[in-house]
């Protein structure tokens, strides 16, 4: 066995084509892939990819454990090789997935921090309006609270898929999947106002033509950057809980279920595969699900 695997270059076109995972996506999955057959090659040399069973598989995993792989990690790699061993079946290289029963370790679920309403009001009120590039910062925190975009997202967030009329967006997510978003009123009204009166005034470089946000120079903002803006102004606001770009995008879901969103419909605008991902914003304010139910549930007043 090479240090590449066999089938790495029919595995990789399937992720591509079949899968429609990003570039980074795929490269992880190789490289995931790739510790495994590593590790045979030095515990089975001879071993080929149709002998592998069940409890090869756990000896990897055990020695895993032994290098101090965190559990994140091996089920990150586990996730890697299931798609593999399914891949090889689908094109019946191995008659079963060996990896089918392999079982992925319990990770701890974190809960995200988050900021209050009356928090992000403190943020955007803290933006000096009259200042360049007012607009755009004011537009930025807006957008990423009122659509819950990612940091990859916002940047990349073209002029063509901003519906003003129609009140949504429409964005390139993970995995180049496309979502629609509604857009809020104070989102919408924010990145108009940057758009018409701020956007309009500055030199733009081509290629940054239909981006929305760009910065001095003309080209598109960066994730670094955009970190940096959002805790320059938390810091001006007063806010002492760590605050980055994501914190909004938590903030967003949080507030939207604590208020009776349909959980669902969250997931479809987070662009969650699994809603298991999206049900930890569930548990983020147990209280308030418990006077949820003490108020509208009809035997909680018995």
């Amino acid at each position: 066995m090479s240090d590449g695997f066999p089938y790495r270059e029919s595995f990789r076109a399937h992720l591509r084509l079949e899968k429609s995972l990003a570039g980074n996506s795929i490269e992880g999955y190789l490289t995931d892939v790739s510790k495994l057959f590593r590790f045979l090659e030095m515990a089975y040399p001879t071993l080929q990819p149709s002998s592998v069973t069940l409890n090869h598989l756990r000896e990897f995993l055990s020695w895993l454990n032994e290098i101090g792989l965190g559990a994140r990690s091996q089920a990150r790699i586990i996730s890697g090789i299931k798609s593999f061993f399914r891949f090889l079946a689908i094109e019946n290289l191995v008659s079963e997935s060996p990896a089918s029963l392999l079982e992925t370790p319990r990770l701890p679920r974190n809960l995200p921090e988050i900021l209050s309403a009356d928090e992000i009001e403190k943020i955007i009120s803290s933006i000096d309006m009259s200042s360049h590039l007012g607009h755009r910062n004011k537009a930025i925190i807006e957008v990423l609270y009122g659509c819950g975009l990612r940091v990859s997202e916002l940047v990349g967030l073209k002029i063509s898929q901003v519906f003003f009329n129609e009140g949504y967006v429409r964005v390139l997510g993970k995995g180049s999947k496309e979502r629609l978003i509604p857009l809020g009123r104070s989102a919408g009204k924010a990145m108009e106002q940057y758009i018409q009166y701020e956007r309009v005034h500055q030199k733009v470089d081509s290629k940054a033509a239909d981006l929305v946000f760009i910065n001095n120079r003309g080209n598109g903002l960066t994730r670094v950057m955009i970190f940096t803006i959002v805790k320059a102004l938390s810091k001006k606001a007063g806010i002492r809980v760590p605050v980055s770009p994501h914190t909004f995008r938590h903030s967003f879901a949080t507030h939207l279920i604590e208020n009776g969103a349909d959980l669902r419909a969250v997931q479809d605008m987070l662009g969650h595969e699994s809603i298991l991902t999206t049900e930890i914003y569930t548990h983020l304010n147990r209280e308030f699900l418990r006077e949820t139910v003490n108020k509208y549930h009809p035997r909680a007043k018995k």
